[in-house]
């Protein structure tokens, strides 16, 4: 078991703010363990439904009548599966003098986010629970964490060889059970083609006609797929940035698993060797160091976008932060260069600051406003914003 407590705290925080907190994240990411660890490490009275336990789901048959006596914490966990129960949380948490807060636990499936936000709109905060991180394993365990993702069963199994299995597991029974709880309708073998076809553009621009004509349904059907993945929190979609250039910009997203060890199932590689020989080794490099880089700077993946040309100039990521912009560039090398598309984004993007991280410890300059950094520096030392001397 691994303590996560950055987290911990922002649950604490949201808590004392708000009657109703959302903790929202893939299915197996440790959610309820954080629960757990929470409750347990600031001593809290709290009443605890599980709605995967026929007993508590029957005891929330009538969901008023069974919480409307309770006081100090309410934890619901797997709460997608009443989504009907976000109203009732309406009106107790309306109470004058109200008893009770509420900590709901669930994977972001369509209907819960809408329920929740319709019903509970400024009642409730959101805190999505992502993988394990860097800061929460150690920079020792990083090639670890890249290979194997960061889901706690995954990333702690004995070996390699039984960490891909786990992870083939939890696919498996992802989209046999997990999705259709959800609300899906989509075979689960039409999925799994699916999700192992965005697998293998990880890091590229959507093209939703090149991946329907594959699976041989329209575009607005792969779009319907690819938002029920993403709602389930196992992809990730990074906008494009446009303005008012001269240039013609990209503006479809580019795709990413949310994980690095599930990418690593879904094509077939259980080891560091097979990784690294694979085509696809810097695109899943880069959105593993991506996380890591969003982390450290503290801002929000709506805040996050990448950026293109059809002439061929593209910076991977593009972060709006207290006003600046800041540039990424991430290159599986251990001697990163500048490079004619970097100097484009500096001059067409305006950038106060370009950073290129790589794999390593050692930060240094290539430009003025360009730095080389490793990942462990970033993760020891973090990032500036300000022009190089």
């Amino acid at each position: 078991m691994i303590d996560r407590p950055a987290h911990q705290a922002i649950l604490a925080d949201l808590l004392d703010q708000f009657p109703v907190v959302g903790l929202l994240g893939a299915r197996q990411v440790g959610k309820t363990t954080l629960a757990r660890q929470f409750l347990a490490r600031r001593e809290l009275a709290f009443t605890a439904f599980d709605l995967e336990d026929p007993t508590d789901l029957a005891k929330l048959a009538d969901p008023k009548l069974a919480l409307e006596q309770l006081e100090g914490l309410v934890v619901i966990d797997e709460v997608q599966r009443i989504p009907e129960l976000f109203p009732v949380l309406r009106v107790l948490v309306d109470r004058p003098a109200n008893p009770a807060r509420f900590l709901v636990l669930g994977s972001a499936a369509p209907d819960l986010l809408r329920q929740s936000s319709e019903t509970l709109a400024g009642r409730i905060a959101y805190h999505e629970l992502p993988p394990l991180r860097l800061d929460e394993v150690g920079d020792q365990a990083s090639e670890t964490l890249w290979l194997r993702g960061g889901f706690p069963l995954s990333y702690l199994a004995e070996d390699d060889a039984r960490s891909l299995r786990w992870r083939e597991v939890f696919v498996r029974t992802f989209l046999e059970r997990d999705l259709p709880q959800l609300g899906s309708a989509v075979p689960a073998s039409t999925m799994r083609r699916f999700w192992t076809m965005v697998a293998h553009y990880h890091g590229e621009r959507w093209n939703a006609s090149a991946i329907g004509g594959s699976l041989g349904v329209s575009s607005p059907t792969v779009r319907r797929y690819l938002d029920t993945l993403t709602d389930s929190l196992v992809v990730r979609q990074l906008a494009p940035w446009f303005e008012n250039l001269k240039k013609r910009q990209v503006r479809a997203p580019k795709v990413y698993l949310t994980d690095t060890g599930l990418l690593h199932a879904l094509l077939g590689l259980g080891n560091r060797d097979q990784l690294l020989g694979h085509p696809k080794a810097g695109a899943s490099w880069e959105a593993f160091a991506m996380q890591e880089v969003v982390r450290l700077l503290g801002v929000a993946w709506d805040r996050c976008y990448y950026w293109a040309t059809h002439q061929g100039a593209e910076l991977d990521l593009l972060v709006l932060r207290g006003g600046r912009r800041l540039g990424f560039e991430f290159k599986l090398t251990s001697s990163p260069k500048t490079t004619r598309s970097m100097h484009s984004a500096l001059r067409d993007l305006a950038l106060d600051r370009l950073h290129v991280v790589f794999p390593g410890e050692e930060r240094f300059p290539l430009h003025e406003r360009i730095e080389a950094v490793g990942l462990l520096a970033a993760a020891a030392d973090g990032f500036a914003d300000q022009p190089l001397s």
